[in-house]
């Protein structure tokens, strides 16, 4: 029977398919599709991780010591048994050969369908015993994560009919950001949280996939089941489930002319962002990772205005990346620009992005969000910092680069930042290599004490970036990743627009370049008011750049900077939605 949850809308658009239920422990593992030729190979590597955990076992259990308890040598036979069931050995090889999971996700998939089966038993010491199955999946994973395979690129499974196959929508409890790297070049169709809210992570990189997103839906992955008919309406923050032949026709109905709205936007690609009373506003892409570049250049970005290089960084196992390997990924995004500037933000881990040789540090924080992150931990690790210094002021080398430092607050991380710049140069200059000498450094703005210091970043500082997400989170003292406090994070409070407005005000009357790099950039409904604070200078997910340049070419910015006077000039909530209205007007 069909029915619906609510949540919170965080990217637009129609997504249908079935349901991928991610449980925690299946987050951990990757999620691709395996091509046709090698169907039987994946089959064999995890017949070969069930064998070698099977000698494992043997291993314990004939060097079990003569005085051990005979419970010792039952639960080793216990775990040999259940390691021989069909429900891990023959199921899983048949969600390889019929829907090409490999094998990771595959057995993951069972291993959550167990879990749900065990559950509904009544029996206490019964229901128990899925922890030891758990704990032989857990074995598995390891040996398989032991021999890595390079995830090929997914190639669309098919309908027995020819048809494509429905799309896949994943559903979890929450997604951090690693885990949603994982899925950027996969065949993941929309997604579903009980958690977050509009700037979570989940959000994020939704939108800049321009996938859509409902979060923030209490419940969802414990009432929607694996393989469910999934609708998610990413403009209501909707997830029907089980939908009726009349409501998926419906739904369908919306996907073409969303489609068809996509295909109108396309013909502003190569059209200026120019408003009606003839200002140029510059439209930069944000990207997370080199490849990126692409995306953007087919938005009709005009350079990149955020390159996150923690997204470098995640996903490893081990070491951190080198010099070269950073100065690679760099470069290779400065030149696919093609001579477009490359605004490099220096690593922002910490709080919600944590590293994952780091994630203890992080944890045991009592508040990571106000704790040791971004410029505070490349400061205290000064030979990290320095070898991606040197990265990137090699890949200047190659194109217009541009540093930007995040979360700067005080004048000592100010001048401790710029010595240390000043240090990998003349490292470089020993080492005979070429880069950019005149390399422009930023702040972002993104802590009001930064904004109630501005005098002092426009005097050091040759540009400046508005990070919103944390500016909102940091003034309104709201952790954006508590789903309890989500619905108080408010990019309109007056607070908030004060402290943009003066920092846009500030920088455009020093002459220091000013961008907004946040999540209000790419929001169309946030554009006009931008406009009118006299921002110039947009970064935003290359998915999101056609829709404000849509607002800016029927925008007049002499008479938005009016309204939104009388905005700025608004506190109580009913005087603010008035004006507000104005804005469209």
């Amino acid at each position: 029977m069909p029915f619906a949850l609510h949540g919170i809308p965080v990217s637009r658009g129609v997504a249908i398919g079935r349901a991928h239920i991610l449980a925690p422990a299946a987050l951990d593992v990757s999620h691709y599709l395996v091509d046709e030729d090698r169907l039987d190979a994946e089959v064999e590597r995890l017949r070969a991780a069930r064998a070698a955990v099977r000698a494992e076992l043997v291993t314990l259990k004939r060097d079990l010591p003569r005085d051990a308890p005979e419970e010792m040598g039952a639960f080793l036979d216990v775990h040999a048994m259940i390691l021989d069931d069909e429900a891990l050995s023959r199921e899983p090889e048949q969600l390889i050969l019929t829907r090409r999971y490999n094998a990771e996700w595959a057995l993951t998939t069972r291993l959550e369908e167990l879990m749900r089966q065990f559950d509904e038993i009544e029996d206490e010491y019964l229901r128990e015993r899925k922890a030891d199955i758990q704990q032989v999946v857990e074995r598995i994973l390891k040996v398989l994560a032991g021999a890595p395979v390079l995830a090929p690129a997914p190639v669309p499974a098919l309908a027995p009919d020819g048809e494509a196959a429905p799309g896949v929508i994943v559903v979890a409890h929450d997604i951090g950001p690693a885990d949603m790297l994982q899925f950027k070049h996969t065949m993941f169709h929309g997604f579903v949280t009980d958690l977050g809210g509009r700037t979570s992570h989940t959000a994020i990189v939704a939108r800049s996939l321009d996938i859509p997103a409902a979060v923030g839906v209490k419940s969802a992955s414990e009432l929607i089941r694996q393989d469910d008919w999934v609708i998610i309406d990413g403009d209501a923050g909707l997830v029907i489930v089980d939908p009726s032949a009349i409501i998926l026709e419906e739904y369908r109905h919306r996907q073409s002319e969303r489609a068809l709205e996509k295909k109108r936007l396309q013909r502003l690609r190569h059209m200026p962002a120019v408003t009606l009373d003839g200002l140029e506003i510059e439209l930069l892409a944000n990207i997370e990772l080199a490849e990126d570049a692409g995306a953007a250049l087919s938005a009709g970005a005009v350079g990149v205005g955020l390159f996150r290089s923690e997204f470098l960084f995640m996903n490893r196992r081990s070491e951190m990346p080198d010099e070269e390997e950073q100065f690679l990924a760099y470069r290779n995004a400065v030149e696919a620009m093609h001579g477009l500037p490359v605004t490099i933000r220096t690593i922002d881990v910490g709080a919600d992005k944590p590293l994952d040789g780091l994630s203890d540090d992080f944890e045991t924080a009592l508040n990571p969000a106000l704790g040791l992150r971004a410029i505070r931990w490349s400061l205290s690790e000064p030979g990290m910092f320095l070898t991606q210094l040197r990265a990137l002021l090699r890949a200047s080398a190659f194109g217009p680069v541009r540093l930007l430092i995040p979360m700067l607050a005080h004048a000592s991380e100010i001048d401790q930042t710029l010595d240390l710049i000043a240090q990998a140069k003349r490292q470089l200059d020993q080492r005979g290599l070429p880069y950019d000498p005149g390399i422009k450094i930023g702040a972002m703005i993104e802590i009001p004490a930064a904004v109630l210091m501005l005098p002092l970043f426009l005097k050091r500082m040759d540009f400046l970036s508005i990070g919103t997400n944390d500016l909102i989170q940091y003034t309104l003292a709201i952790d954006r990743a508590d789903n309890a406090v989500a619905h108080l994070y408010d990019p309109l409070h007056p607070a908030v627009l004060q402290l943009i407005a003066r920092t846009i005000r500030e920088a455009n009357h020093a002459g220091v370049p000013v961008a907004v790099c946040g999540e209000m950039a790419g929001d169309p409904v946030m554009t006009r008011l931008l406009l009118g604070m006299g921002l110039r200078e947009f970064s935003m997910h290359p998915a999101q750049l056609l829709r404000v340049k849509q607002e800016i070419i029927h925008a007049d910015c002499e008479r938005l900077c009016k309204v939104v006077d009388q905005i700025l000039n608004c506190y109580e909530p009913d005087e603010l939605a008035s004006a507000l209205k104005q804005l469209a007007a």
